[in-house]
């Protein structure tokens, strides 16, 4: 998805005084120095030819991967304007959503938005966009003529399809030696799909996020993930009106019931009523109790990149295992065995990951020995748990 960094800004400048040049410099919570921006090409008319400061009035967070943010963004500016259209709700955030949840309209208003887009050749697509920055602009020292603005949109146009065929060529690596659908697959074919799978979301994801929903959006959509093309059409065997068919029937169906006599071996049932299988939920606790324990002592997730890592990470374990695993707890038809090891391997290599960022942070001695001791245990265990059912499934083929 975009680098989005609105939440982290501090306060900022954007200077497009210099015809085809835009230069930035923007403060960001949680780095010392501030990123400098050299980006080829023109704000919209409203920002073109001048100079803008912005404040953010709101308390800053860390972006959770601002370490990977190249400190001077070099590349291509794309949409960049003060006076983007939004819907801006006039109750807050949490009980406008409240009201959603009970079917009501939240009260809003159409307000001006800030939204500043550039292709940095560091870190792809990086967006920044808020309604209430607190802005100057400059009088413009030149004003652009409707033809630069028409050559304006086409290049920024230009660099977001630029941005797209890198992510079209991710999704043709991974599908680059894949076997026949009808052939048996091992778990390294399906390791493969799914990483097709993921560069499809990735490409999606961006798009929704950069046109949004609408008629004219889903056009363009479907044109760049290939959903409007004859080949593609032929493989879709149903219409939107079946599949919604489909999927009410689905939901209207009664939930499978599990085999009693694999109560705790694949599923047991929360005290919430829910079934999970024993692993994730396993996984799922710990993590949950471990964030628990650094909130009791007053840290903050994000206050250490380490141990975010190591917190993130843990959760991030727990969503890959529910995945994997809690369709078999559900009683559902299974998988076969080799997708569930290829899909048990995503969630060993966040495990790994959150044992990287925990042993990084021991050092700093944020936390306390007995909890690093005890979520390294923790940790260590589900990772053989893991590793002994990946081991059961592959010898059950």
């Amino acid at each position: 998805m975009a680098f989005r960094i609105h939440e982290s800004v501090v306060r900022g400048e954007i200077d497009n005084r210099v015809k085809g040049i835009v230069r930035g410099t923007i403060w960001l919570e949680g780095l010392a120095a501030p990123i400098g921006l050299e980006l080829v090409g023109n704000a919209h008319p409203d920002l073109a030819g001048c100079r803008m400061t912005f404040v953010n009035p709101h308390k800053p967070v860390t972006h959770p991967q601002l370490s990977l943010l190249h400190p001077q963004q070099q590349g291509t500016a794309g949409d960049m304007t003060a006076s983007r259209k939004v819907r801006v709700f006039d109750v807050p955030l949490r009980q406008a959503l409240e009201m959603i949840d009970h079917q009501e309209k939240p009260p809003e208003h159409m307000a001006n938005c800030l939204y500043l887009e550039w292709f940095s050749e560091a870190n792809g697509r990086v967006v920044i966009e808020s309604h209430d920055y607190e802005l100057e602009i400059s009088p413009p020292e030149w004003r652009m003529t409707a033809e630069e603005d028409a050559q304006r949109s086409r290049d920024s146009a230009a660099g977001m399809q630029i941005f797209l065929v890198r992510l079209t060529a991710a999704i043709e690596a991974q599908q680059r030696g894949q076997k026949d659908p009808e052939a048996p697959w091992d778990e390294h074919d399906y390791e493969r799909f799914l990483k097709e799978c993921d560069a499809r979301t990735t490409k999606y994801g961006e798009l929704l996020d950069k046109y949004g929903p609408s008629e004219e959006a889903d056009t363009i959509i479907a044109k760049e993930m290939g959903w409007d093309r004859q080949e593609n059409a032929a493989a879709v065997p149903f219409s939107v009106e079946e599949m919604n068919h489909i999927c009410e029937e689905a939901l209207d169906a009664p939930e499978p019931e599990p085999d009693p006599h694999r109560e705790g071996i694949d599923w047991i049932r929360t005290k919430d009523g829910d079934l999970r299988h024993p692993l994730q939920y396993r996984c799922f606790e710990s993590a949950h109790r471990v964030w628990q324990q650094a909130k009791d002592l007053g840290l903050e997730r994000m206050a250490d990149d380490h141990l975010d890592e190591f917190v993130f990470e843990f959760y991030t374990t727990a969503v890959k295992l529910a995945g994997a695993l809690n369709s078999i707890a559900r009683g559902e038809p299974m998988p076969e065995d080799a997708f569930t090891v290829a899909y048990l391997k995503r969630a060993l290599e966040h495990l790994h990951k959150s044992l990287a960022g925990l042993e990084a942070v021991t050092p700093k001695q944020l936390l306390p020995a007995e909890m690093i001791e005890e979520a390294r245990g923790e940790l260590f265990g589900i990772r053989q748990s893991l590793l002994s059912l990946m081991d059961e499934l592959r010898g059950r083929r």
